[in-house]
């Protein structure tokens, strides 16, 4: 009996290793806005991005805008989705921010000011330490933390969600997404905890940032963020290993793995415990997408 267990544990103990052994990084996050111009606009007069990618897709009737501050085979990057006629969207509780670094928040700031930004919280060190941000919302509502910080690779640094159970969130994300803890931070006086998670250093690449709040397990997720991103070499096993993991700790697999009909690029998607979405996208056909398209 002991040993048909121990055979039963081997397959998912070795599949579960495979995240880790995986070519990952995140690729870009999906959201709407209600005037693709205008966030273009925004974005890049204000924050500095490149516009990387226009596409325009009449019979679905939709357009994406590829922006950020690199190169998509390289740099995190944020895809704006513009559905015909529809002008706003409910962003709802559980989203919370994208973090931009930058070497001089005051100096953004009135450059955003003068866009017509909306400054929520000046700029200024934090509460009970020295590092400079400030917040801002951009035209759809979108909230933006600016970070003072010094030259980085990848200034589109953080993307923010609220969750329900922050140790079940960052199990989650190293089991089925490979992911490591790269530290957590607990505020009881503001009744919160973070935790930060990627696949690299926070000063060198974009994190996830999971935020507990004390008591609340449950935020609305409103119609306007969409989802993250992820590369991986092997969709079929990778989305074998979510599948497993939905069974440990919740969420679902919400599309089986295979091609995009029309872009012939293989994806897997799934939900977390929270009901945050991730995309799984083949490296190899990602990077043959971007080609065809320049």
């Amino acid at each position: 009996m002991a040993e048909e267990a121990a055979k039963a544990v081997t397959p998912n103990a070795e599949l579960l290793e495979w995240p880790k052994k995986d070519k990952r990084r995140l690729l870009h996050a999906v959201y709407r806005v209600g005037d693709l111009d205008r966030t273009i606009k925004f974005y890049t007069e204000g924050f500095g991005m490149k516009l990387l990618r226009h596409r325009d897709i009449p019979e679905e009737k939709y357009t994406n805008a590829f922006l950020g501050f690199g190169p998509e085979e390289s740099n995190f990057v944020v895809e704006l989705t513009y559905n015909y006629g529809v002008t706003s969207y409910d962003i709802g509780e559980g989203f919370g921010h994208f973090g931009i670094a930058t070497e001089d928040v005051y100096k953004l700031v009135e450059k955003l000011r003068a866009l017509g930004g909306n400054i929520t919280r000046e700029p200024g060190p934090v509460k009970g330490g020295t590092s400079v941000i400030a917040f801002v919302k951009d035209p759809d509502g979108y909230t933006f933390e600016l970070i003072q910080r010094g030259p980085t690779p990848e200034p589109l640094c953080q993307l923010m969600l609220r969750v329900g159970d922050l140790d079940r969130s960052i199990k989650f994300y190293e089991k089925a997404l490979g992911m490591k803890l790269l530290r957590k931070i607990d505020r009881p006086e503001y009744k919160y905890t973070l935790a930060m998670v990627g696949y690299a250093d926070e000063y060198q690449t974009i994190v996830l940032e999971l935020t507990y709040n004390y008591g609340v397990t449950e935020y609305t997720k409103g119609n306007a963020y969409a989802q993250i991103a992820v590369s991986t070499d092997d969709v079929y096993k990778s989305a074998e290993v979510v599948n497993h993991v939905t069974q440990e700790l919740g969420g679902k697999i919400t599309r089986q793995p295979g091609l995009i009909p029309g872009i012939n690029t293989k994806i897997t998607s799934f939900l977390d415990p929270d009901g945050w979405k991730t995309v799984l996208v083949d490296n190899v056909d990602f990077l043959r997408e971007l080609h065809k398209e320049d």
